[in-house]
């Protein structure tokens, strides 16, 4: 038998069965499906989302599944590349560390897609699901350097979530075609020559990150409807001379992780989901200051905060610190640890913050302008040692009345070790729901999600959070 990476990932996945889960996997399944449904329908009135689904409208083609939140049935390699745009567009997408990738966006619009168009039932998709996040999460831990307590991908400026994404997304749909564990190796072999993302975004901003995952989804299906006509892909693909690992990380690869007992642990519930629609770099942040708030500090008594984060962290919401102090756009204001401390300072909404704390005009306010200008983002030894299985913050605020008041959070919300709740969940996906469903629907759209075990296709679902065009 073949030691080939891809090979042991194809075998793992073609004898995957729904009813052969762990049970804690089967739940965090649902639970994934779930929160990427409620994503993508709180991203669907961005100007981006409908940008990207005018994209895939005016190119046609034979409608084979649907776009989450609309009514349009689309080419499924187009219907996956809107739902993958979709569930990252509002960076409320769950996150698996310490890889530091968002496993779901990529892999269950390419599933959906995928089982729409192969006609499999709510089963057969759960399970692709569950490989495809498992594979995806696996090729991510290679790039976690144990021994600089780094992740490869993330310091070399490349977008794990869509690289290991894309090979995801492939297993997942070429699973639900019915392939074999050679055309699910093949779909891999294929897909890792669409494997890409950069994440220069983070810093100095753009929309394309919204794309990442559209294109991961969209590539894994093509993948397996090319694996499906005759093309074939290297066994070596992952760890070979020319392989993605080595093309992306180099000697830093580590090979073991990929396949470490594969089918007997799995990953997938270690997965995060994010309370919060920012960066998951933020969230402490947020957490920390609402601590200070909840002791009395108002934004009139701060001479000063210095946020203190894992060293790796500080480019990405600290960096350019003028830039990060002044957001322009909700979006931009996502990435910046300054303004997270102006969410926790003021309050947030629901579960401690939401959509509505993320907008173009709040980042231009100038209450939160003059906190912003008050906020330093440095590098904290405490936080580097627990980077990055957690994100953790320190907050120093330094006081008008010369007191100084300290805040730490060390342990994201979301993880095995502070989870939600489902009925938080369930929050979470309303939240994002409502808007564009009806009380009605989105109470529709959560029985749909909670039958997927025993449906006998994926389409009652996609129905049930698409909204006709002329309602829109």
């Amino acid at each position: 038998m073949s030691t080939a990476l891809a090979v042991q990932l194809a075998e793992f996945a073609v004898g995957a069965r729904f009813d052969r889960l762990p049970t804690e996997v089967g739940t965090s399944v649902v639970e994934r499906v779930l929160d990427s449904v409620g994503v993508s329908l709180g991203a669907f009135p961005l100007d981006t989302s409908q940008a990207a689904i005018a994209v895939v409208r005016s190119r046609g083609g034979t409608a084979q599944a649907r776009v989450i939140g609309s009514g349009d049935r689309l080419p499924a390699a187009s219907a996956a590349f809107a739902n993958g745009v979709l569930a990252h567009s509002l960076d409320y997408d769950d996150t698996h560390l310490p890889s530091i990738l968002h496993p779901s966006a990529s892999i269950v619009p390419g599933a959906l897609a995928a089982a729409q168009l192969f006609g499999r039932s709510g089963a057969e998709f759960l399970t692709a699901v569950a490989v495809g996040l498992e594979v995806c999460v696996r090729l991510g831990m290679s790039g976690y350097d144990e021994k600089t307590n780094s992740n490869v991908f993330f310091d070399r400026g490349q977008h794990a979530t869509s690289i290991c994404g894309t090979i995801g997304a492939a297993v997942a749909a070429a699973k639900l075609s019915g392939a074999d564990a050679g055309g699910i190796c093949d779909a891999i072999g294929i897909s890792a020559s669409m494997a890409a993302g950069i994440i220069e975004a983070n810093r100095g901003g753009g929309t394309v990150k919204r794309l990442h995952c559209g294109w991961a989804a969209q590539s894994g299906v093509s993948a397996a409807e090319l694996t499906a006509h005759g093309f074939t892909g290297p066994d070596t693909v992952l760890e070979g001379r020319f392989g993605l690992l080595n093309a992306f990380l180099g000697e830093h690869a580590d090979l073991r992780v990929v396949t470490a007992d594969l089918g007997g642990h799995w990953h997938v519930p270690d997965i995060f989901v994010k309370p919060y629609p920012a960066n998951h770099f933020t969230h402490t942040v947020v957490d920390a200051a609402a601590e200070l708030a909840r002791r009395g500090v108002r934004p009139v008594d701060i001479v000063s905060v210095e946020v203190g984060v894992p060293d790796a962290i500080v480019r990405t919401i600290g960096e350019p610190i003028e830039v990060k102090r002044a957001p322009q756009t909700g979006y931009q204001a996502q990435f910046s640890g300054p303004y997270a401390v102006t969410v926790g300072l003021l309050g947030g909404h629901g579960l401690g913050a939401a959509l509505v704390d993320y907008t173009d005009e709040l980042a231009q306010d100038a209450e939160r302008r003059a906190i912003m200008r008050r906020v330093t983002v440095v590098a904290d030894a405490t936080c580097d040692e627990v980077y990055p299985h957690q994100f953790p913050a320190v907050l120093t605020a330094e006081l008008t009345d010369g007191t100084r008041q300290v805040s730490e959070v060390m342990v994201n919300r979301g993880g095995r070790l502070r989870p939600l709740s489902r009925p938080e969940l369930e929050t979470k996906f309303t939240d994002n729901a409502t808007r564009v469903l009806t009380e009605g629907q989105v109470t529709g759209a959560l029985a749909e999600i909670r039958r997927l075990p025993e449906a006998a296709t994926v389409d009652a679902l996609l129905a049930a959070v698409s909204v006709a065009e002329e309602s829109r």
